[in-house]
């Protein structure tokens, strides 16, 4: 008898490298998109206000909400489970959409009456 595995075992296998070689890479990519937001914004008119600080969390929440979803979805064992991971997302994506908007709206607004106050001054 030998241990060979079988077929399902090694495509099993080389699908986890391939998934676990694509996260790292995905990871990196991340960090350094981050990196140059941070860089960019901080060289926005709004560098030290609430409004750039909203803008770059909300870019790193969306950005970390989509590749958690696709970790979910590649871990989806038949249909039924992508069709909950997807409604889970969506849903999920338009509570944060409706938060920030308010979030986001106020912000505006603090930060040009403060522009506004300062150059009446």
């Amino acid at each position: 008898m030998t241990n060979d595995k079988g077929p399902l075992e090694i495509l099993t296998a080389t699908t986890k490298r391939t998934s676990e070689r694509i996260a790292n890479q995905t990871q990196g990519a991340m960090e350094s998109y981050f990196g140059w937001l941070q860089k960019t914004m901080s060289a926005s008119p709004w560098d030290s206000t609430d409004l750039n600080t909203k803008l770059l969390n909300y870019a790193t929440e969306n950005a970390t909400a989509a590749f958690t979803f696709v970790q979910k979805l590649s871990q989806a064992k038949n249909l039924q489970d992508v069709v909950e991971i997807q409604t889970e997302f969506v849903q999920m994506q338009i509570e944060t959409f409706n938060k920030r908007a308010k979030e986001l709206g106020d912000a505006v607004a603090a930060t040009t009456k403060g522009r506004f106050d300062k150059s009446s001054n």
